[in-house]
């Protein structure tokens, strides 16, 4: 073995398992701080679409990749709540939103955690300082839906309104935030009520794959939206999306995914390897990336 080669410690196999994921960020991010880091690191993407597999056979998927000898993987849309029946045991975080978006190869045990409500926390604080929280509508029932509706209850938003196109869902999830925070400060909507609960609101938060530049679209009339609402999106390909380009030319505060997506990528590589990144660097590496593909431009993750 070579005297600086690093050692079996210092490797590192992990994957994102999730659908429509090819264009996605994590790769770079993971792996070009892994270099900095001084780690030989590999992250691979697994689309269940691309593979033919629905979101159920997520537990074929991370049976593979333990075999393999995977570190972990990260986990996203549509498998976030599915994967749970498959692991051994989760995070308190995880068991309290209903959803993993890490899972973490522990020896024998596969270990679900849950990153995103803290990363849409820090973002969301850092990036719509003093904005009013007295109500907030929220768009998207699911894994990251939990996430961002805990986050924000937690930071003292008084009441939430959650519409989803699975109205069963968005009762599930009132239910549950109810029992940890108060069912006062928690409403299931119709999305033929966005309007009316809209009108009331300070803030919208957008929580679901529309956006997505696989996915184009917005999630809600855009004559909706008024100058003095915030929205946050918690897409970030692309970075701005049509809700918040829509949301800006009306002069509204925004929040992208950006921020979400980078401490998501931060804590995850944290779990995976036991050192702590540097976040204002991966800052500085997400912006490149976005820059050099905005000019058309790809950047390898050594010139990130």
């Amino acid at each position: 073995m070579e005297a600086n080669a690093p050692s079996t410690r210092d490797r590192h196999v992990v994957g994102l398992i999730g659908g429509d994921i090819c264009t996605s960020l994590s790769p770079a991010l993971h792996e070009t701080e892994a270099d900095e880091l001084g780690l030989r690191y590999a992250y691979q993407l697994i689309d269940i679409d691309e593979l033919g597999l629905e979101a159920g056979e997520v537990g074929q998927l991370l049976a593979e990749a333990r075999r393999m000898g995977f570190s972990g993987v990260n986990i996203t849309y549509p498998c976030k709540q599915v994967v749970i029946e498959h692991l051994d045991e989760l995070s308190a975080e995880a068991a309290a939103l209903g959803a993993v978006n890490t899972v973490v190869f522990a020896d024998t045990r596969m270990i679900g955690h849950n990153t995103d409500g803290l990363a849409f926390q820090e973002s969301f604080v850092a990036g719509l300082p003093g904005v009013a929280t007295n109500r907030v509508v929220l768009i998207g029932a699911g894994g990251a839906g939990a996430a961002v509706a805990h986050a924000v209850l937690t930071l003292g938003v008084e009441e939430i309104a959650i519409v989803d196109a699975d109205g069963d869902r968005a009762v599930e999830l009132a239910a549950s935030l109810g029992r940890r925070f108060a069912a006062a400060r928690v409403e299931p909507v119709s999305g033929a009520s966005i309007a009316r609960h809209l009108e009331r609101a300070d803030g919208l938060i957008h929580a679901t794959p529309t956006g997505m530049a696989s996915r184009p679209g917005v999630p809600l009339p855009v004559d909706l939206l008024r100058p003095d609402l915030w929205v946050a999106d918690i897409v970030y390909r692309p970075l701005e999306t049509e809700l918040l380009r829509h949301a800006r030319q009306l002069g509204c505060r925004t929040l992208d995914g950006g921020g979400m997506a980078v401490i998501q990528a931060a804590e995850s590589l944290a779990q995976f390897t036991g050192l702590q990144p540097d976040r204002a660097r991966m800052f500085r590496h997400f912006a490149a990336l976005v820059d050099a593909e905005e000019r058309g431009a790809v950047l390898s993750p050594a010139e990130g």
